[in-house]
């Protein structure tokens, strides 16, 4: 887990219960769900296996351990989980060697965070390395706290991740809003005790008690995730 500037601590707005917005990032933030689709149907190809596309619902939004290694009981492929962690994210690395496109809205919600100084931060399952290569087209700097897959004990649908990410921001789980497009990672979020909002990426998400689901970021800013709150309260 890696602060990359002063945490805000408590810090919110006067008359505000949200104390923070904590978002995951594939899916979310930046369009890369269906990056690593292609990485993983590439690399299975290389050892002579081809995925079923309706696979990609199974393995999306989860941990490395469990997309790889249900892809390796559903292939039968010759290959140990740490080999296959190894080759995906190498495969992934390459392919976000260059700016990512961002989900549309994101850009802007990410400003509108920092310009209110709403401690933020960017809670992946994602590993450290592939995070810190997907900060540069996201701005490390609208983010007081990172929190990578492989730095928790238990990483998304576990609560673990969200909570480590709370923590370290000094605020109350209860009063965060999550911004995740995975069932995975919202159970993860619901788990811990945030309000979510779904922003669904590849497979359909329901609405829930402290559960919102929208379309697009586009419609989430920071009056929203206020408004949001005040209501869930």
């Amino acid at each position: 887990m890696t602060s990359t500037v002063p945490a805000l601590g408590t810090r919110t707005a006067e008359g505000s219960a949200l104390q923070a917005v904590l978002l995951d990032m594939d899916g979310t933030l930046v369009d890369t769900e269906g990056f690593w689709w292609d990485v993983e149907t590439e690399v299975f190809a290389s050892l002579g296996h081809t995925l079923d596309d309706s696979w990609r619902h199974v393995v999306v939004g989860g941990p490395m351990t469990r997309s790889a290694g249900f892809l390796i009981e559903a292939t039968g492929a010759d290959i140990t989980l740490a080999e296959l962690s190894v080759l995906l994210n190498d495969g992934f690395e390459q392919l976000i060697g260059r700016d990512l496109p961002l989900m549309p809205g994101a850009a802007r919600l990410l400003a509108e965070l920092s310009a209110h100084e709403i401690p933020t931060a960017l809670v992946s399952a994602s590993h450290r390395r592939i995070i810190d290569r997907v900060l540069k087209s996201l701005g490390p700097q609208h983010f007081a706290l990172t929190v990578a897959g492989d730095e928790v004990p238990r990483t998304k649908p576990h609560p673990d991740p969200y909570l480590a990410a709370a923590a370290g921001l000094g605020v109350d789980p209860a009063r965060c809003a999550v911004v995740e497009d995975t069932a995975t990672g919202v159970a993860a979020a619901e788990a811990a005790g945030c309000h979510v909002v779904a922003v669904p990426s590849v497979a359909p998400i329901t609405p829930a008690v402290r559960r919102t689901v929208v379309a697009s970021l586009e419609e989430v800013d920071l009056t929203f995730l206020r408004g949001l709150m005040t209501q869930m309260r």
